[in-house]
């Protein structure tokens, strides 16, 4: 997936293949006004104020409590942005807003909308980190209530992709123990013991996040059968031939390699002999040549805020490897563009 210009009319299409407007404008001012906008729009509850029917501007402006002519501009920049629809004299919610940003839609991401003001002020450190090669550690620094707005983001993100990976994911026959490994809201564990009713998953994961994740997982209901224990992934004893099933989503790129070999050992080690050892990845690209604006932002998203980036599927692999795992060919999501499940055994 690529963030790109493209013309709105023919005479737009044409001037942008003759190199003609300054696209560096579109990608960098319009496209952070048009983010905050949106931003803006989902924390003052606009979208979920046009959610049941449409709404004049002054009506919007009473339902959020804002100022009316303030209020009419940022309708204006969203229904140009392609989140609101205009008519008759009012605005109504557009197929994308529906589905995205309200929050009663069950594709709602409006938790990771909201926790982008958080991430707003962390990329501002992107010149300092190429400037110093000093990088931030979220998990040291954010505030209780940023923590809080982290965990939500987590779980907004992950129902995204979970039917997906719980359906492609090759679970061992049998399998009853499962560790999901810095699995902080439990989302993943719970939608795979809901699927294999004989399998049981314990949540690792800092203490920190453990105070916020908690809620949210005490709301699936699924009680002794997906349990919150605390500890450092890079740390905790796993133990020796424990667990069948051992699940890491979005988690390596936190560690250097140094560290994420040793992880994967201390894996491989915790497995038993058939167990499966699964790791969701958003995937860096082999060589910049090859594309991959995603996993090439959050490569260097995350060596700014955890010390570390993304990694390739070929990375990965070699680790588990390395470990003594018998590696499998990776799975490539459909629902999440540019990421990817690389998958190993333990030898029985």
């Amino acid at each position: 997936m690529k963030l790109t210009v493209k013309g709105e009319n023919p005479i737009e299409r044409l001037l942008l293949a003759l190199r003609i407007p300054p696209v560096t404008l579109v990608d960098t001012h319009m496209s952070f006004m048009r983010a905050r906008a949106i931003m803006v729009g989902t924390k003052l509850g606009i979208f979920d104020a046009l959610a049941g029917a449409p709404h004049t501007a002054l009506e919007v402006a009473t339902r959020c409590a804002t100022s009316p002519g303030a209020t009419e501009k940022l309708l204006n920049a969203l229904t140009g942005s392609g989140y609101l629809r205009f008519h008759g004299g009012a605005y109504s919610l557009s197929a994308v807003s529906r589905k995205w940003v309200t929050t009663d839609s069950p594709s709602s991401i409006r938790d990771k909308v909201l926790f982008e003001f958080v991430e707003w002020s962390l990329v501002e450190h992107f010149e300092d980190f190429v400037r110093t090669g000093k990088s931030l550690d979220i998990h040291q620094t954010v505030s209780g209530e940023q923590w809080g707005l982290y965990q939500s983001a987590m779980r907004a993100l992950s129902g995204l992709a979970t039917p997906e990976i719980v359906r492609r994911t090759p679970v061992p026959k049998g399998a009853i123990n499962m560790l999901d490994i810095g699995g902080s809201h439990g989302y993943f564990s719970v939608a795979m013991c809901r699927r294999y009713p004989a399998l049981r998953s314990v949540i690792l994961d800092l203490p920190t996040a453990i105070v916020h994740a908690g809620p949210i997982l005490a709301k699936e209901g699924m009680g002794e059968r997906v349990v919150h224990r605390a500890g450092d992934a890079l740390t905790e004893d796993l133990g020796a031939d424990a667990w069948d099933f051992i699940f890491v989503a979005q988690l390596l790129h936190h560690f250097d390699e140094a560290s994420n070999r040793a992880f994967v050992r201390r894996v491989a080690r915790a497995l038993r002999p058939g167990g499966l050892f699964a790791v969701v990845e958003i995937i860096r690209p082999e060589s910049p040549e090859d594309g991959g604006q995603l996993g090439a932002l959050l490569d260097l998203y995350f060596a700014v805020t955890s010390q570390s980036g993304t990694w390739s599927i070929a990375e990965i692999s070699s680790w588990q490897r390395d470990a003594g795992l018998i590696t499998k060919k990776p799975i490539l999501f459909r629902t999440i563009p540019g990421a990817a499940e690389v998958i190993a055994f333990k030898e029985r």
